[in-house]
């Protein structure tokens, strides 16, 4: 594998990662159509976990199969694809070596009330299953955080010392927090700042609103005249605020949105120098050829082409 000197200058900022965390990276970063750029699309599958069956496959009947996700990110040229424990046991056989894939070693799902999320796979499992990263979701301002935040330091300093790379969630929810704050520019550039004091080598965060949630936040928003007018200036404090764009982020996909929609946001967060976006139902709860095409487009808007 030859790797780019744009992929070796984003290795060097992980200074304090061992040579096998750094080539899984490498092996993300260079696969696909994006594979050498600094650029990422990454498909993850675990809303069926997540939100039931139903609700994340009947619009698309194909994608009950797990195959089906595996091949899509084959066919689309995609940097990696991640899912829960199950999912990937289902297919890393039949696509062994086929792309990077990245173990969600966390879920919830719709019927808890508490936001939390289990423990759902080990390192152990990444490493038969030949992943090259963990994923791991955490909710900070749950009053469940500190334990997710213990939960992660503990699972990534194992995987890192197997040499696998660590992806975390960093979705604020719970708590005091509310609905409009859970995608607020000071607490989604916040999520992400913790996510990188945590030790992630990849962050993924949702873009985020002009809202601003925290008055305290608001003051400094305003007296140091921070620029969140738009989404493109909102995406580039989060990367900011991820050790001044020293980390790997990438931003939710989110609800199925409309094409223009979709190719807007991701043209904002390409424009705002995010490394790229982690989509899932906005591709495989549409039709394959749509999906297929709908991912052709965003790849090239990372490739620069509009």
């Amino acid at each position: 594998m030859k790797i780019t000197r744009r992929v070796k200058q984003i290795l060097s900022w992980y200074e304090g990662e061992s040579p096998g965390v750094k080539t899984n990276l490498a092996r993300i970063l260079m696969h696909g159509r994006l594979g050498g750029t600094g650029r990422m699309v990454i498909l993850p599958v675990d809303q069926g976990w997540e939100h039931g069956p139903a609700r994340s496959f009947a619009k698309n009947a194909p994608a009950y199969d797990p195959h089906y996700h595996f091949q899509l990110a084959i066919d689309a040229g995609l940097n990696a694809y991640a899912a829960p424990l199950g999912f990937l046991e289902a297919g890393a056989d039949t696509f062994a070596g086929a792309f990077p894939m990245i173990l969600k070693a966390n879920n919830s799902n719709s019927l808890a009330t508490a936001k939390d999320q289990a423990i759902t796979a080990s390192v152990h499992d990444a490493l038969r299953l030949g992943c090259s990263a963990i994923g791991f979701t955490i909710y900070p301002s749950s009053d469940h955080q500190f334990e997710m935040f213990e939960e992660i330091r503990e699972m990534s300093l194992e995987a890192k010392s197997c040499g696998i790379a660590t992806v975390v969630w960093s979705y604020p929810r719970g708590g005091d927090l509310s609905k409009d704050g859970e995608t607020a520019i000071d607490i989604t550039a916040y999520a992400a700042h913790m996510a990188a004091q945590l030790g992630a080598n990849i962050i993924k965060v949702k873009p985020p609103t002009a809202f601003i949630e925290q008055a305290e936040a608001k003051k400094v928003y305003e007296s140091e005249k921070i620029d969140i007018s738009t989404l493109e200036a909102r995406i580039a404090h989060v990367m900011q605020c991820a050790f001044n764009g020293r980390r790997i982020v990438v931003f939710s996909g989110g609800a199925a949105k409309d094409l223009d929609g979709v190719y807007k946001e991701i043209g904002a967060i390409y424009a705002g120098g995010a490394t790229g976006s982690i989509i899932g139902r906005n591709t495989f709860q549409r039709k394959r050829e749509d999906a297929l095409a709908m991912l052709d487009r965003i790849i090239g808007i990372y490739q620069g082409k509009g």
